[in-house]
């Protein structure tokens, strides 16, 4: 007799859970066991089968992490069986899975947690940027690679095969499970500081047409939750994390009830998140006190005066647009300085801002970045020069990545040109 679908749902709830919440684990430790990433996805892929037609019918185990664990070597076993050939090394793991299938007691809470070892493998520089993004994605979040090629607006079929060439040229390239090297860990945290905020800007500045991608935001806030726990004296991902649990609490306030884009200025400050804005400006005074501030922690300092100001105008813009200039002194960006003219406008005048802007009008990064010509746009409305204003907002709805965004630009460029 068939379990009941009560049950049979159950499980598979509980499955959804396990991999979003263990799976980085459950696949750090056998990578780290087997010592070949792809063999060790693979073969937890077929235990989760596995348990979805064994759990509904015999129940939950007391560890299912352990279970699935357990499960996953004997699959990983089966895999290196049906090889038709086996190198020596080979040879040697499916001998050490059969020891370990002789003795399966598994206790999940002695099993060491390896998923920074995992994070830097996926992040490592012998893969392109987009590769380690969506390795990371799929070995510790979890994700399917149809939920992957979205977030890239990518063909489930084209992101799989990026996912099967990142995981060969990591096997090919015989990238060791392991910590950086002492003189590595430095630039290699970098490049895993950048996948995660990546990972959260696609989600906050959806590329698919919505304002936000929820989901990626989340799951871009929980490996940073993660990689505060593997590091916890790294004061650059406190500043990370602190950044994007500021700039997400003002997630509900960016849209009204209409589903439009409300401005920063004329956002409901009620309706940001107490919560996160709590808890990001913990974490950047725990930043900032580890130190030299890093880009991350100096960027979470001005989401954190945005969020301790009552009201726009009690927005402290002097040292806003002093944070921008440590930034600019390290590293140049001509994105910063639209952020920073922003700024500057309302510390000083509007003219002060285009000013700032005008030096870097020719840099070709600009030319296709919208906020550069909705912020050139602002600016010369905010002057009185309309008609040059009005180009510049057409061309920022142009570009305009949400139908939500066009809309609020031309409701600005109709006032404007009704006065």
């Amino acid at each position: 007799m068939p379990p009941p679908v009560s049950q049979l749902n159950d499980s598979a709830a509980h499955i959804a859970r396990l991999i979003r919440e263990d799976w980085g684990r459950i696949l750090a430790a056998l990578t780290a066991s087997i010592g070949d990433y792809t063999l060790a996805e693979d073969s937890l892929q077929d235990a989760v089968v596995s348990a979805l037609q064994t759990w509904p019918e015999k129940g939950m185990p007391n560890s299912a992490a352990a279970w699935l664990i357990a499960v996953a070597r004997r699959k990983a076993l089966d895999r290196l069986r049906r090889q038709k050939t086996m190198t020596q090394k080979e040879d040697e793991l499916a001998h050490w899975l059969e020891v370990q299938h002789e003795n399966e007691d598994i206790d999940i809470g002695t099993i060491p947690d390896q998923r920074l070892e995992l994070i830097y493998t996926c992040c490592h520089p012998a893969l392109d940027q987009k590769s380690r993004v969506a390795l990371t994605l799929r070995a510790l979040g979890g994700l399917s690679t149809e939920h992957i090629a979205k977030a890239f607006l990518d063909k489930t079929d084209a992101m799989a095969a990026r996912l099967t060439r990142a995981k060969k040229k990591l096997s090919a390239a015989g990238i060791a499970f392991k910590l950086p090297e002492p003189e590595d860990i430095v630039p290699r945290t970098e490049a895993v500081l950048r996948v995660i905020y990546l990972i959260f800007n696609e989600g906050a500045h959806a590329s698919n047409g919505d304002l936000t991608r929820a989901d990626l935001v989340g799951e871009a806030i929980r490996l940073g939750r993660i990689l505060c726990v593997l590091l916890p004296e790294h004061a650059e991902t406190k500043g990370l994390l602190a950044l994007m649990l500021l700039s997400d609490s003002r997630r509900f306030a960016r849209v009204d009830a209409h589903g439009d884009f409300v401005p920063l200025e004329a956002q409901n400050r009620a309706r940001w998140d107490r919560a996160k804005i709590t808890e990001g400006l913990a974490l950047v005074e725990a930043s900032l006190s580890k130190g030299p501030a890093g880009p991350y922690a100096i960027q979470a300092a001005i989401s954190a005066l945005h969020a301790q100001a009552s009201v726009f105008d009690d927005t402290d813009w002097p040292q806003i647009v002093a944070l921008y200039e440590v930034l600019q002194s390290r590293a140049p960006n001509p994105i910063l300085t639209v952020n920073q003219a922003v700024a500057l406008s309302y510390a000083q005048t509007p003219d002060a801002g285009l000013a700032l802007l005008d030096r870097v009008a020719q840099d070709p990064k600009l030319a296709a970045y919208q906020p550069y010509h909705t912020c050139r746009a602002d600016l010369l409305a905010r002057m009185g020069r309309a008609g040059d204003a009005a180009l510049s907002y057409q061309r920022a709805i142009d570009l305009s990545p949400s139908k939500a965004q066009a809309r609020f630009l031309q409701l600005r460029l109709d006032a404007l040109q009704n006065t």
